[in-house]
């Protein structure tokens, strides 16, 4: 038996302490720990693992699945959270670099922050007549700065309302108001709002341009900024209200009042508040003198606004808009304007670089201005088809240079050119005097004889306006009549250089030809200078500047500039101007201007038509005043024969009768009605020849034109007669046959 349970059941070895108490111990499934789960299914038996040799060793405990399932979600819910944190922050940092880099590249092209100053106001350049009426302004800024405190409640309520309503909340920018205005502009798919607080447009205004890019807004934005740093809400409104354009010229409300009202801002009614608040949207588009029921619709938005902020009363915006009271005052265009460019291109000149506000007066009479620029716009509106001229100019001055009327052209708003100042236009007879002058200074007198008679210069044949010939004349009546080759004879006589020289001195200064053509006038003068040389004969011989500002000073009064005396001198002499005088008279009294009187007044003057009838001028004085008158066109088109007798006499005689009435009369300096007995001035350059039939001059000044003789066909093969004379002579010897 032993053998038989050997075999079957094996040899056991014995066990002792702890394994011995534990080899006979069994758990059941009741004495096992129940798994961490709402299902009480019995649960499957955990399989033993292969290595397992003892059944009785105890069995591994396993976590449920879906313990493990719920723990995996929430570590990939913390994995995906952790890496939006992440990325976040980094996107987070590198907006933080870029907007520092754009807030730098910005700050970068900005002023120097040492410049970034209130800028002040743009100088204003004030011209007042002789008389201390404005007669023009000049500059962006013609307002005067305005206190806050001075200006009416509701105007700058006006502009908070329409502009700006959460103003006094910003720091400079605002988010609500930019929120606001870009649903809106996205709804109307377009611009029609903005987001600028009156901060930002300020900064605008001051530093910035008018460009419409991101650079430039992004600068608005640092720079609006920086004015609420710098500034309080009052001073920056303050700051807007007198910088801000109102259209028309106009900076600041001061100006803008003036301008539309005629009244300072201080006086403007909630109407006329509203209409200066709705300017600033589209200032050139509404202002007032040019689109008025424009104005006053955006006026009627502006008093809704005010309305709806509480800043006014219904009834207050109903009575306004019911009831506006505007007064437009229209911006002037005359021909003063003229004068004002005039004064603008001397005033460097004078004062140098103009830096603060100024007032400049002048010598211009208003009175005489109004005068001058009727006379020339009426005379072309009604002669200007017939005779072909459609431009004009006119200078009045004293005799000692100071201008009282200048009219540049017939219309300044179509067009800016100076055709008294900047035009040179060749002054054909007009220039004849200087060559009278010139002869009389050599010797002649009034009484000379010279030859009337056909000239033939190396192919150049002068003539006669009427191509007609009067033989022996004296000089007066050669200059009266504008005989060409008498005052060809002339200037050939003594010399075209010393005649230069002759209009120099006189005050021409343009470039001037010596050749025996300039006896005719072919050298091109402006009008203003050719006037300033004839002074001399109206003051007894002084040289004179002409000139129109007397003094220049600053609004608080202080004097940059005053004029001072010419110190030109005598540059003719008193016979000789005497002489001059009495030979002009008689163009007035039987000569080319015959149409030109000044009852009661002695007056003297010379006309002038340039080749082809393209220029006609005259230029007359008396001893209170010189004055020359131009016509034609701007392309030196020929007219059809305007000649210096006919509509330039016309549009002087309306304005010297104009501007002498009530002046006490004066006479001309030495002159004599009718000229000079020939038997006192003769003198020994002149022929011993003299024609028996010279008729002795009339007690009452007329001296009867000479009789026409019809001219024989010249011999181009004959020598000049001794009957001739010195002219002949002199021709033989310088040109030959």
């Amino acid at each position: 038996m032993a053998w038989g349970r050997k075999k079957s059941g094996g040899r056991k070895e014995p066990l002792f302490g702890l394994p011995a108490a534990l080899a006979e111990l069994r758990l059941s499934p009741e004495d096992r720990i129940p798994a961490a789960t709402d299902d009480d299914k019995p649960k499957k038996p955990v399989p033993k693992r292969k290595h397992d040799d003892d059944e009785d060793e105890p069995p591994r405990e396993r976590k449920p699945r879906a313990a493990r399932s719920g723990a995996k979600r929430r570590s990939k819910r913390r994995f995906r959270i952790g890496r939006l944190v992440y990325w976040g922050a980094v996107l987070g940092l590198w907006a933080t670099i870029a907007i520092i880099g754009i807030v730098v590249w910005v700050g970068a092209h900005l002023p120097a922050i040492q410049s970034l100053e209130i800028p002040k106001r743009p100088p204003t350049i004030q011209i007042v007549g002789i008389d201390g009426s404005v007669l023009a302004s000049r500059g962006e800024a013609p307002g005067a700065n305005v206190a806050l405190k001075d200006l009416p409640p509701y105007l700058p309520k006006a502009f908070i309302a329409i502009e700006d309503r959460r103003f006094y909340s910003h720091y400079g920018i605002d988010p609500v108001g930019i929120a606001r205005a870009a649903v809106a502009n996205i709804l109307h798919r377009g611009v029609s709002q903005g987001g600028s607080t009156l901060t930002q447009q300020l900064a605008k205004n001051l530093f910035l341009t008018q460009e419409r890019t991101i650079a430039r807004k992004l600068q608005e934005v640092e720079l609006a900024l920086w004015l609420e740093r710098k500034h309080s809400k009052n001073q920056i409104l303050e700051l807007y209200l007198n910088r801000v354009y109102f259209g028309s010229g106009a900076y600041g409300v001061e100006a803008a009042a003036q301008r539309y009202f005629g009244k300072p801002a201080k006086n403007v009614t909630v109407a006329e508040a509203a209409m200066l608040a709705g300017l600033v949207k589209s200032p050139s588009r509404l202002a007032p003198n040019r689109n008025p029921e424009g104005a006053e619709a955006r006026a009627q938005i502006v008093l809704a606004a005010m309305a709806e902020a509480k800043f006014i009363s219904d009834a207050q915006a109903k009575a306004s808009i019911g009831h506006p009271s505007y007064n437009v005052k229209p911006a002037g265009a005359g021909t003063i304007n003229y004068v004002a460019d005039w004064i603008g291109e001397v005033l460097d000149d004078l004062v140098g670089q103009i830096d603060q506000s100024i007032v400049v007066e002048t010598t211009i009479d208003p009175k005489l201005q109004s005068v001058a620029e009727a006379a020339i716009i009426d005379e072309l509106a009604a002669k200007s088809v017939k005779f072909h001229v459609t431009q004009g100019a006119l200078v009045a001055m004293t005799p000692d240079g100071a201008v009282r009327a200048m009219v540049g052209g017939r219309n300044y708003a179509e067009s800016q050119y100076n055709r008294a100042v900047t035009a040179k236009r060749q002054p054909g007879s007009a220039f004849k005097p200087f060559i009278y002058l010139t002869a009389i200074e050599g010797g002649l007198s009034p009484e000379t004889i010279r030859q009337d008679a056909p000239l033939d210069l190396k192919g150049w044949r002068p003539e006669n306006y009427t191509h007609e010939y009067f033989g022996s004349v004296t000089l007066t009546q050669a200059l009266a009549m504008s005989l060409n080759t008498v005052a060809v004879r002339l200037g050939l006589e003594v010399g075209p250089k010393n005649v230069v020289r002759t209009a120099h001195r006189l005050g021409i200064s343009s470039k001037l030809e010596a050749n025996p053509s300039i006896a005719l006038g072919t050298s091109e003068v402006s009008v203003i200078e050719l006037v300033g040389a004839y002074a001399p004969f109206a003051n007894g011989g002084l040289g004179v500047s002409p000139h129109v500002v007397t003094k220049i000073r600053t609004n608080e009064g202080k004097v940059l500039y005053r004029r001072t005396a010419d110190p030109l001198g005598q540059v003719i002499g008193p016979r000789h101007v005497a002489m001059m005088n009495t030979m002009m008279q008689e163009t007035l009294l039987s000569g080319t201007a015959r149409k030109a009187e000044i009852p009661g007044w002695m007056a003297a003057g010379k006309t002038g038509t340039s080749q082809d009838f393209r220029d006609a001028w005259f230029i007359g004085y008396t001893a209170n005043l010189v004055t020359g008158v131009w016509l034609g066109n701007d392309d030196n088109s020929p007219t059809k024969k305007a000649t210096g007798g006919g509509l330039p006499v016309e549009v002087w005689t309306r304005f010297m009768r104009s501007a002498h009435q009530g002046v006490p009369v004066a006479g001309l300096p030495n002159a004599q009605r009718g000229g000079f007995l020939s038997n006192m001035f003769q003198t020994a350059s002149q022929v011993s020849a003299q024609p028996p039939q010279s008729a002795p001059v009339p007690s009452g000044g007329y001296r009867p034109a000479p009789a026409r003789t019809s001219a024989p066909p010249p011999n181009p093969n004959a020598r000049p007669e001794a009957a001739a004379g010195l002219d002949g002579w002199l021709v033989d010897r310088l040109f030959g046959r």
